[in-house]
């Protein structure tokens, strides 16, 4: 896959959130080979999964049905913040443990990142663990694991991220940590009421569940297992259940918010408009009123995908064109951007030439499949959870107009009953308006219709040539 570039572009003006890309741009003639590189770099970010205000406190009660079956009670505190990196402190002196309850003092350190929640040097740092809990190290000593606390219950298998954003339905991510023998695989399960003592009458959570495997530890199979996180928007987490590996009667840590001086805000919205799912696929046809004597059909599939980012693989089916290209996406707190395209593609249709005027003519774009018209002209296509009225623009001295060539403005209109060949679907509808100087093809009016779970159902654009482009999903 094609790796991306660091950048400090401004490139789009958000309403919600600045995007900034980094392009680069190759274009071949003839068959042409199409690269176009766009990369965010990291955004500002909303701290609500995890809040670190100086002032924010949490009191959490843990205990393991085996190792700790004296409650353990742990007061949690911000003790620094740098930017979007921030380090928590928990310790268990004076909050009323019993003698023979675990004691504990740690750190742990996290960054907001564009995709999500992370764990970042100078990592964590606590007393050992007692001496009666499993060893989670090949050897003896020293052993840097634990899972005698709660927020290394948290962190435990998956640390970058520890919780990935956008969180959106049948989201799953991978990760290690805190060596490399520990690896997982978590799934957003969904929005789930629940209640603990923080929060006696129940509160919505994101539920996240966490397949834990370790191998190679002396404390085999402590540290395999199932871990579920219930986050509450604007808390953090607020109750954390590892059932550990080993059959009947195998080791159960529980860990519930006791007090909290934060207040729960409202789940975002976790509807996925554009899920990257591996195997995925449809049948598109696209028309055009001038340029398209009969209809293109085209097949798409998502052949690859791994922690926010996928590829969709092209291939012309009937028509005047002939192609194979393969697109690359990502979903991050900034938005769904298109990464990079690599398209192999001759056409017996004879379309208007597009800009940017800057580029030699040999270097000129094409639109060759529906993922061209969807992604032209403009990223992010749509914020990481766009809702009705949001709208963001094109900076004329930024890349994205240097690699388009063309002034854009994207609106969210909102969910609208759309009927294609495929069926009929509530989609999210977002408008662009663009104009690409001395080049009418390249300028009009585009909507996209993005259905829940099938991404892109239609599209229409208004060229400014007077054609339209018509493309529906079909099957």
């Amino acid at each position: 896959m094609l790796k991306p570039l660091r950048g400090n572009g401004n490139d789009a003006w958000r309403r919600v959130r600045g995007a900034s890309t980094v392009c680069r741009v190759k274009w071949g003639v003839g068959l042409g080979i199409i690269v176009v590189m766009l990369v965010g770099a990291p955004p500002a970010l909303s701290d609500s999964w995890l809040p670190h205000d100086a002032n924010a406190t949490w009191t959490y009660q843990w205990s393991d049905s085996s190792y700790n079956s004296t409650p353990t009670n742990e007061k949690v505190t911000v003790k620094s913040t740098a930017g979007n990196a921030f380090t928590l402190a928990w310790t268990t002196k004076d909050q009323h443990n019993s003698a023979d309850a675990a004691s504990s003092t740690g750190t742990v350190a996290f960054q907001d990142t564009g995709s999500g929640l992370s764990v970042v040097s100078p990592y964590w740092s606590s007393d050992a663990p007692p001496p009666q809990f499993p060893i989670l190290c090949s050897t003896t000593g020293p052993c840097p694991n634990s899972l005698a606390s709660t927020y290394y219950n948290v962190i435990w298998g998956s640390l970058t991220p520890v919780l990935a954003e956008p969180l959106l339905k049948g989201v799953t991510w991978t990760g290690t940590g805190g060596d490399a023998s520990i690896s997982s695989t978590s799934t957003y399960i969904g929005p789930e009421l629940v209640s603990v003592p923080a929060f006696p009458q129940p509160v919505l959570a994101a539920k996240v569940r966490t397949d834990v495997a370790q191998a190679g530890a002396l404390g085999d199979p402590y540290g395999s297992g199932i871990k579920t996180i219930w986050w509450v928007y604007g808390v953090g987490p607020v109750k954390i259940v590892f059932q550990h590996s080993g059959g009947s009667g195998a080791p159960v840590t529980t860990s519930l918010l006791q007090t909290t001086n934060l207040t729960p805000k409202p789940l975002p919205p976790n509807v996925n408009w554009f899920p990257m799912q591996k195997g995925l696929k449809g049948t598109f046809r696209w028309t055009n009123t001038k340029h398209l004597a009969k209809p293109e059909f085209e097949k798409y599939v998502m052949d690859q995908v791994a922690n926010g980012s996928s590829r969709v693989s092209v291939t012309c089916v009937s028509g005047p064109i002939r192609c194979a290209a393969l697109y690359f996406f990502t979903q991050r707190t900034d938005g769904l951007t298109n990464l990079a395209a690599t398209v192999k593609a001759a056409s017996l249709a004879k379309f208007p030439p597009l800009g940017p005027s800057a580029l030699p003519v040999g270097k000129r774009r094409h639109f060759y499949t529906p993922f061209d018209l969807m992604s032209f002209g403009i990223n992010p296509l749509m914020d990481a959870y766009p809702a009705a009225g949001e709208s963001w623009s094109v900076d004329p001295t930024g890349r994205d107009f240097a690699v388009f060539g063309a002034n854009a403005t994207s609106t969210v209109l909102g969910v609208q009953k759309i009927r294609v060949p495929a069926g009929t679907f509530s989609a999210l509808a977002i408008k662009t308006k663009m104009t690409q100087p001395g080049f009418p093809f390249g300028s009009g009016t585009r909507t996209s219709w993005f259905a829940p779970d099938r991404g892109l159902v239609k599209l229409v654009f208004a060229h400014g040539d007077g054609s339209t482009s018509v493309v529906e999903l079909t099957k």
